[in-house]
């Protein structure tokens, strides 16, 4: 057994087949026990001090996983919380270029705003369809509904030849696909799926002079100083991304803390090459029940059309999947193994 499948057979143990990545990541063993010592912090009246410093170790190893400078990093709890930042500093009338069927946390702050012109092209056409007066391009890097994966490179390329802004949700991605989100304006992850966190945690990069944002929701952590802007107005915002930053769900990022540091520990590379083996197993084994999925070359998440119907058989089987417009979607993450593929399509061939 190999250093990889020791550290994960050590951290999880799935009581059913648990192929739902793409809705939640399973809980790392050293996670729960980072998440129950926090909460006796709570229920013994002891000092929170570690659990402010594991925030800030979140926002460093999510920096190094994003590839930015820790700067440039804001955390928060949802990616629309994020994206509602960014809809509120666009100017009235700006063009916001986006995905059809895109997740609605990357789309629906734009379309709430009411005077902004946002226009939806399918996702293998987006690249094409920036234009002049384009102002930003938001897109998932991997789409939720069936793992399509955009063309980041030629987006970006196509973005700066127009003047655009691009904005990219990494949450399907981030922690098997390696992430370079220094080359985007803005970004954004939640930590509860693919990076094996609690809920209640997500990470916004912005750019070095901050992109135009305005810190709207800035109470007292998104000051240079926190912990003497607790009254009044603050006195001086954080000079770095931290100006941006919500009040932080302690718990989370206790346990956050620990999954991100096993996810450091494996590597995205051999994570991704591992998911990415189960996943075109699994296409494989679909091709010989003379099933075909959605087109979704070099990702961890795949859909089959009209088998959506099939998730709670599957359930009941123990199998854990999801169901998305009548697809079946599967999600393969590095705790699975060729034997959960193999039981998934055991059920599904009846």
């Amino acid at each position: 057994m190999d250093t990889f499948e020791n550290l994960v057979r050590a951290e999880f143990t799935p009581k059913t087949t648990y192929l739902n990545t793409a809705s939640n990541g399973l809980l790392p063993a050293r996670a729960v026990a980072a998440l129950h010592e926090a909460v006796l912090l709570r229920a013994e009246g002891r000092s929170l001090t570690s659990l402010y410093e594991d925030v800030e170790a979140c926002r460093a190893a999510y920096a190094r996983l994003a590839g930015v400078p820790v700067t440039r990093v804001a955390l928060g709890a949802s990616v629309a919380a994020h994206t509602g930042l960014i809809a509120a500093s666009l100017p009235a009338g700006a063009e916001v270029l986006t995905a059809e069927g895109d997740f609605t946390s990357v789309l629906n702050p734009f379309h709430v705003r009411g005077d902004l012109k946002v226009r939806a092209v399918p996702l293998e056409r987006i690249v094409e369809s920036v234009r002049p007066g384009t102002a930003l391009v938001a897109v998932s890097a991997a789409q939720s509904a069936d793992g399509r994966i955009v063309d980041l490179p030629a987006l970006r390329e196509a973005a700066r030849a127009h003047g655009a802004r691009t904005y990219v949700d990494f949450s399907q991605s981030a922690g098997w696909l390696p992430t370079d989100a220094g080359v985007h304006d803005f970004s954004a992850a939640v930590s509860y799926k693919w990076l094996l966190g609690p809920h209640g945690a997500a990470f916004l990069v912005v750019p070095e002079d901050f992109g135009g944002l305005s810190p709207i929701l800035a109470g007292w952590v998104a000051g240079q100083e926190p912990w003497d802007s607790c009254y009044g107005p603050v006195a001086e915002l954080a000079r770095s991304a931290q100006r941006f930053d919500l009040s932080p769900a302690l718990f989370s990022y206790a346990g956050l803390r620990r999954s991100l540091e096993l996810i450091e520990e494996l590597g995205v590379t051999a994570i991704g090459a591992h998911d990415l083996a189960l996943a075109d197993r699994f296409r494989a084994g679909l091709a010989a029940l003379g099933r075909e999925p959605l087109p979704a070359p070099g990702s961890a998440i795949v859909s089959v059309p009209g088998l959506g119907f099939r998730q709670g058989e599957l359930a009941d089987a123990g199998v854990q999947v999801s169901a998305r417009s009548g697809s079946l979607r599967a999600a393969f993450h590095l705790y699975n193994t060729p034997a959960d593929v193999d039981r998934l399509l055991d059920v599904l061939a009846g």
